[in-house]
């Protein structure tokens, strides 16, 4: 029998053709199709490939991107597992040139080619940035980046040093808002080159020349931002130590939110941009005016509250009794002085009479008790040589001299000796 090759519809079934072998009789299907692409990809291995982000999203911890080619409109997909995004630089973001070392994968049941990246690090712009952040921290263990050595800027300064970019638009908006705040504020401006090789010693030069200048109160560094191997220079170490070193209060307003050169933190202070360094540096007239008007009404309101106060406590000071009627006081107090005077005058002529009729009775008394009465009444006292009383006859035998007082003197006797009790009776009688 002749053997017919079957229809297309009777072909065998394709998951049984491998795709070297597939004709228009027997084709493979999809499904072995794309197995034996992603079997011949996985054999690949790892790869070192050089690119820069355009997307960056994170689901689920993960995170799902594209490369594209530095050079041309070539892009790939890739995904980073969340255990790997953990291992890369945490400032990874759209823009960033990378190198990453990725496996090629291929999803059999969508078709769609992407790599999976087991590392990444940022490359060119990457190197100055690992070694941008090594000087920020030999910096600030060297304390440039203190709070305590940040200088005030002044309030109101009469004239702002600029150092920026000729004909440059942050310049412009510097002078602008500055001059919208305070249309009297005055600028000296010292160009630089704000990129290149040129940018950091003509910076320098600038930066010495205004702060040199003893009329500048405050300088602004100022550019509008860029691409960060353009910021380059404001992260270099000779320009920073300069602007630690100058006397004047710096601002840096390099570039935007994103942009953090070194500059920012060694500054005095870090705007955002050159119109916030201009707000930030000059006051609004018109915040001012409002705030003078402010304050002098919550002064003028304060001394009406003081004045009123002060009436109020003068008012309850005159309503007392004693100045409303000052001698009904002094009346009061001067008959309870007279009633005081009298009861002491009283108390005084109480303890006079009841002093004198004491010294009567004492006086009596002495009197009565003293041997100068009892020798009024006829006695006397006899005494012997040395001034001794004679109290005993036998004390003045006869012939001793004796000296006799009397109520009114004293005269000399010679003892006769002691006298019988029966004569001593009788002469007593």
């Amino acid at each position: 029998m002749t053997r017919f090759a079957p229809d297309a519809a009777e072909a065998p079934h394709g998951d049984d053709v491998h795709p070297r072998d597939a004709t228009r009789e027997a084709p493979t299907s999809v499904a072995r199709f794309n197995e034996t692409i992603r079997a011949f990809i996985s054999s690949w291995g790892s790869v070192w490939v050089e690119g820069e982000i355009t997307s960056w999203n994170v689901r689920g911890g993960n995170v799902y991107g594209r490369l594209k080619d530095l050079t041309g409109d070539a892009s790939v997909s890739f995904r980073i597992w969340s255990s790997t995004l953990q291992r890369l630089p945490d400032d990874l973001k759209v823009g960033d040139r990378v190198v990453a070392s990725v496996k090629s994968d291929y999803f059999v049941r969508t078709g769609d080619f992407s790599v999976l990246v087991s590392t990444m690090r940022h490359t060119g712009i990457g190197d100055q940035l690992a070694a941008i952040e090594q000087l920020r921290t030999k910096l600030r263990a060297e304390g440039l980046f203190s709070p305590e050595r940040k200088r005030p800027l002044p309030f109101l300064p009469h004239l702002v040093g600029l150092i920026t970019g000729e004909r440059s638009d942050a310049e412009k908006d510097v002078h602008r808002n500055a001059e919208l705040r305070w249309p009297q504020v005055s600028f000296r401006t010292e160009y630089a080159a704000v990129q290149g090789d040129r940018c950091v010693p003509e910076t320098i030069a600038a930066l010495q020349k205004l702060d040199a200048d003893p009329d500048v109160d405050v300088i602004i560094i100022a550019r509008g931002g860029g691409d960060p191997q353009h910021l380059l220079g404001f992260s270099d170490e000779r320009l920073l130590r300069a602007v630690a070193a100058a006397a004047t209060p710096i601002v840096s307003a390099i570039g935007h939110e994103n942009d953090h050169p070194l500059l920012d933190d060694v500054a005095d202070l870090r705007a955002s941009t050159p119109t916030d360094a201009a707000k930030r540096v000059v006051p609004d007239v018109g915040e001012q005016r409002s705030l003078v008007r402010q304050l002098r009404a919550r002064l003028g309101s304060r001394l009406s509250m003081r004045v009123s106060h002060d009436i109020a406590q003068l008012e309850q000071l005159r309503s007392r009794p004693v100045l409303r009627d000052p001698d009904a006081l002094l009346e009061r107090r001067a008959h309870e002085v007279e009633l005081l005077a009298a009861r002491g005058r009283d108390t005084i002529d109480r303890s006079h009479t009841h002093a004198a009729r004491q010294t009567a009775e004492l006086r009596a008394s002495l009197r009565a008790l003293s041997p100068g009465a009892t020798l009024a009444r006829g006695y006397a006292i006899a005494h012997i040589d040395g001034g001794v009383i004679v109290r005993d006859a036998a004390q003045a035998p006869e012939g001793t001299e004796l000296t006799v007082t009397v109520a009114r003197g004293s005269f000399a006797a010679t003892s006769g000796g002691e006298v019988p009790e029966t004569s001593a009776t009788t002469t007593d009688a």
